[in-house]
């Protein structure tokens, strides 16, 4: 049985949001300025739910069209490498945990929406701003899902350090 890009990046896209929005309903708005207290660069919870909804179909768009959500003639190979990846405090943050669902499902209805626009396409080599290698289309689109998978774990290890009572059927969405 052979799988396509289109068939893959549509089941994980489905679990990976699934997963994202089965975590948001145990986070406190009270608990939105949260960070982990040892160690450096660390997002607070709202600017990790601000990144969690931006993680997956804003990042596909670059890929899929070539908008990378810069100004006008500004192309991401112009922007210095503080700027390509910034410190975590200087990261936006979301005001509620109702925002960051919001933007979540907006976030999905744009990665759903460019996985439809790129059939075809996923064979196609692409380079990402940070990454000069090429790379099938399909591929780095799969890679904004890891991406999503990533900070959705981090939020999942943010909750436990909380001391929320999480368990390892809340990290894959069957809590």
């Amino acid at each position: 049985m052979s799988v396509s890009w289109s068939d893959l990046l549509r089941s994980r896209m489905e679990e990976s949001y699934h997963m994202a929005e089965g975590l948001l309903p145990l986070v406190d708005d009270s608990s939105l300025g949260w960070k982990p207290s040892d160690g450096d660069n660390w997002m607070t919870v709202g600017q990790l739910l601000r990144h969690i909804a931006d993680a997956c179909g804003k990042s596909c768009r670059g890929f899929v069209s070539g908008d990378w959500g810069l100004p006008e003639g500004f192309a991401p190979e112009d922007l210095p490498a503080e700027e390509m990846i910034p410190p975590a405090e200087a990261l936006p943050a979301v005001a509620s945990v109702a925002e960051a669902a919001e933007l979540l499902a907006t976030d999905r209805e744009i990665a759903f929406a460019l996985l439809a626009q790129a059939q075809g396409r996923l064979d196609e080599p692409t380079r990402a701003p940070w990454d000069p290698r090429e790379k099938p289309l399909g591929m780095r689109m799969l890679e904004m899902v890891e991406h999503l998978d990533t900070h959705k774990n981090q939020l999942f290890y943010y909750l436990k350090l909380q001391g929320k009572p999480v368990n390892t059927l809340h990290m894959y969405g069957m809590a």
